[in-house]
């Protein structure tokens, strides 16, 4: 199930192909401050299928811990939509799995590759035309890399010790990066991964399969870190079955991937980077984990505290003018969760992982939030 949120404050959000949180125009953006969210940019220098080269500015997301650090680096890559959609996909915001990664004591850092956002125009690096993906893979690895060299003059990242991950065309960057093994890689993780899809026209049959098949069991030899390759059944890019035989290749030429296979989500599992966190989230974790990397993040309902009755609008511990937008909440499918902030705010969210994203929701304009219901219960305790 699709989540649904609202936040006290209005900030448009909508999902873009490859299952972006796209953002809204820079008047209207409001930054999440409790993830210390800022841009920043660095330069890169690719070349297209057809050799052209050009040196041209990538933008980053960044999020971070709170505390000086230096603390761990995910690189986390965006996908690519189809060629009509391309103009308008903007700023890559993937807010709730960062939460979850800053929750773990990274920074991650989020570069809107070349061809995309503030570099859409007649350069675009990672246009195949259905043929090898050689180029295009150098190419957006190439800019991951270029990434983690500009991490080195940020203080309060360590380096020496990163991942890689993304979604869709994000996915297949991530597996690029792997099979180049860079200096100070830890692990990959492939959500979605590949390219060619076209979910209207050829649902489930991507445009030249075996060229991915092809390059990701060329560049496996050079693999040396572990990876987590998740996909899901209904996914209309890919279908269930190239996965797996991309998947097959990776493993055949040498390199480590576990591979996660989950059921239907929504109307296309896609996108289940952002509609399906119940289910990845459990399995990303103890990936991490196996890495070193176990600090509690996934956040968890807590019990009832009988405060006071579900549906005692009066109660809630939100400013009057916010109360109209708890009786919304109760009127809400389960499952679902609603937030508050010590300064009167809330945040909500129905649908899958419900008490992550309204804690987020309530939390990202940087005061401190407490759950106060999640489903029929009231969970919330007086400070």
């Amino acid at each position: 199930m699709k989540a649904l949120f609202a936040f006290f404050l209005a900030l448009p959000l909508c999902f873009g192909a490859c299952a972006q949180e796209a953002a809204p125009s820079a008047a209207s953006e409001v930054l999440a401050k409790d993830l210390r969210e800022e841009i920043l940019r660095t330069q890169a220098t690719v070349k297209d299928m057809h050799g052209r080269q050009e040196t041209m500015p990538v933008p980053m997301t960044v999020y971070r811990p709170e505390g000086d650090g230096p603390f761990p680096l995910v690189v986390f890559n965006h996908g690519r939509a189809p060629s009509a959609k391309r103009a308008s996909q903007g700023r890559y915001r993937p807010e709730m799995a960062a939460r979850y990664l800053v929750a773990k004591g990274f920074v991650v850092l989020v570069p809107n590759r070349i061809g995309y956002w503030q570099t859409y125009g007649s350069f675009d690096p990672e246009y195949s035309a259905c043929g090898p993906i050689d180029a295009m893979s150098i190419a957006a690895s190439d800019q991951v890399l270029a990434t983690v060299e500009f991490a080195k003059t940020l203080p309060y990242v360590d380096a020496s010790r990163w991942l890689v991950a993304g979604q869709s065309v994000g996915g297949l960057t991530t597996v690029a990066t792997v099979g180049r093994a860079p200096a100070g890689l830890l692990g990959g993780i492939n959500f979605s991964g590949g390219t060619g899809g076209d979910p209207d026209a050829r649902p489930g049959r991507p445009c030249n399969p075996t060229a991915t098949a092809r390059y990701w069991g060329e560049i496996a030899k050079n693999a040396t870190v572990p990876m987590l390759w998740l996909y899901w059944e209904n996914d209309k890019y890919w279908g269930p079955d190239f996965p797996k035989t991309w998947h097959k290749a990776w493993v055949e030429g040498g390199a480590q991937a576990l591979f996660s296979a989950f059921g239907p989500s929504g109307s296309n599992g896609h996108f289940g980077l952002t509609e399906d966190m119940d289910h990845w989230l459990p399995v990303v974790d103890e990936f991490l984990a196996r890495l070193g990397f176990d600090r509690p993040a996934i956040v968890q309902p807590p019990k009832p505290t009988g405060f006071a009755a579900i549906d005692a609008v009066d109660a809630v511990p939100v400013r009057s003018s916010n109360k109209a937008a708890y009786s919304k909440f109760l009127d809400m499918a389960k499952p679902r969760a609603f937030a508050v902030s010590t300064q009167g705010g809330f945040g909500y969210a129905t649908g899958d992982y419900a008490v992550g994203r309204a804690l987020g929701n309530c939390q990202r304009y940087g005061k401190p939030c407490a759950l106060y219901a999640v489903d029929a219960d009231v969970v919330w305790k007086p400070q």
